[in-house]
């Protein structure tokens, strides 16, 4: 693993997340599967973040319902 993220490094998935991958993949619409994990840990970071400055961050459906996102 490169600590400083300059290098590709290989992961491996299990069953559950190659389904759960190819599965948004197909609802966005794109081949691009590591633009997906990119996007999906670019939301965990900013939960992150926003969590360890006392924030909140969460989702608003279109009739104005909030959600938490919580890890």
């Amino acid at each position: 693993m490169d600590p400083r993220g300059k290098a590709p490094i290989p992961i491996e998935l299990n069953p559950t997340l190659a389904e759960l991958l190819v599965r948004l993949c197909v609802e966005l619409g794109t081949e691009d599967h590591l633009g997906v994990l990119s996007r999906a840990l670019g939301l965990l970071d900013l939960a992150q973040q926003t969590r360890r400055t006392g924030g909140r961050l969460c989702f608003v459906n279109d009739r104005g319902e909030a959600a938490d996102v919580v890890f």
